[in-house]
């Protein structure tokens, strides 16, 4: 990229490097990964695959290094721009990139971003105070719900949701004002709020957080409606939060969601892409135990679950040399 080669002759310039340091930089590529904030789940999910693209690096002579950003709508913007190569983002706004239309619509479609492979699910999950007895979506209608701020994943989903189900958005008694994560348990066991939903990988600290505080129960999201819209929006996926993982949800949810998807653009040639799909395909095993949240991952799924731009050259050659495709 521009700025690292201005840096490297700068460096040069300034007497720090040796020309054959300068040619020896030349022949290595670095590669950043934009993921989000440093205590969300995107940031080590890139450092994740960075460490598996690392270990090789004396071999196949790739570099990678993460960069904690804004999350995915800026993730997606700098790759479009050329200032970094890849990026975790929500499946939905790699849609929305890729076809230009809700916040993108503006710019118009992206047509060079490329799908490299989806990470972690990322479903619809809903906590209910236990004494409401609020089991499954339908039991929701009418009730105070916190949805997340006005723009974000979560709230676009809700209101996915509602025009799915029917319900009037005029006549949902929702709270308005926004509240950070981890303030959102205090406000439902304070009775403050009937539910609680966002946008989450699981486990989840706020979830613990939530379930741990006072008793709740986890809705199920599931029906003719939520079918509708897994079938016409392929950003969204089933999912399942499993039995067990919280305080007073012994059983599985069913449930629906985005995903967390790695994305790069046509820019990027095809041997760095294939690099860093070995490297974490390669050590699987490896990437599955880097963080709770990819125990759940199968490579079958990796290569379609969510992704809606077209998949990488440089993917579809080892998907393809991997027997996976």
């Amino acid at each position: 990229m521009g700025i690292k080669r201005l840096l490297i002759t700068i460096l040069a310039s300034a007497g720090l490097l040796s020309f054959s340091e300068v040619a020896e930089a030349a022949k290595k590529r670095i590669i950043f990964i934009g993921t989000g904030g440093v205590s969300g789940i995107y940031y080590p999910t890139g450092i994740s695959i960075c460490n598996l693209v690392n270990k090789g690096r004396k071999n196949h002579g790739v570099r990678c290094s993460v960069e904690s950003t804004d999350g995915s709508i800026y993730n997606i913007n700098t790759i479009r721009a050329g200032e970094m190569e890849f990026g975790v983002v929500q499946s939905s706004w790699q849609y929305h990139a890729y076809h230009g239309t809700s916040k993108f619509k503006t710019v118009g479609p992206f047509k060079g971003l490329r799908s490299v492979f989806s990470v972690h699910p990322e479903p619809v999950t809903i906590v209910a105070q236990k004494r409401l007895g609020i089991e499954h979506i339908d039991q929701l209608k009418d009730r105070r719900l916190i949805i997340g701020s006005p723009g974000d994943g979560a709230s676009t989903t809700w209101a996915a949701l509602e025009a799915a189900l029917g319900w009037d958005p005029n006549k949902e008694h929702k709270i308005a004002t926004v509240f950070k994560p981890e303030e959102q348990s205090r406000i439902l066991c304070d009775s403050q709020t009937d539910a609680l939903l966002w946008l989450v990988a699981h486990p989840s600290i706020y979830t613990k957080q939530a379930t741990a505080s006072c008793d709740t129960t986890l809705v199920n999201v599931t029906g003719p409606p939520i079918d509708r819209l897994v079938e016409e929006y392929p950003f969204y996926r089933y999912s399942t939060i499993f039995g067990g993982m919280y305080r007073g949800a012994p059983s599985n949810i069913k449930t629906f969601g985005v995903g967390a998807t790695l994305v790069a653009s046509t820019r990027i040639p095809a041997e760095v892409v294939y690099t860093v799909v070995k490297s974490v395909f390669g050590n699987f095993k490896t990437f599955k135990n880097l963080h709770p949240a990819f125990a759940v991952l199968k490579k079958k799924e990796m290569i379609k679950d969510s992704l809606t731009a077209p998949l990488h050259e440089g993917a579809i050659t080892y998907y393809k040399e991997a027997n996976l495709m």
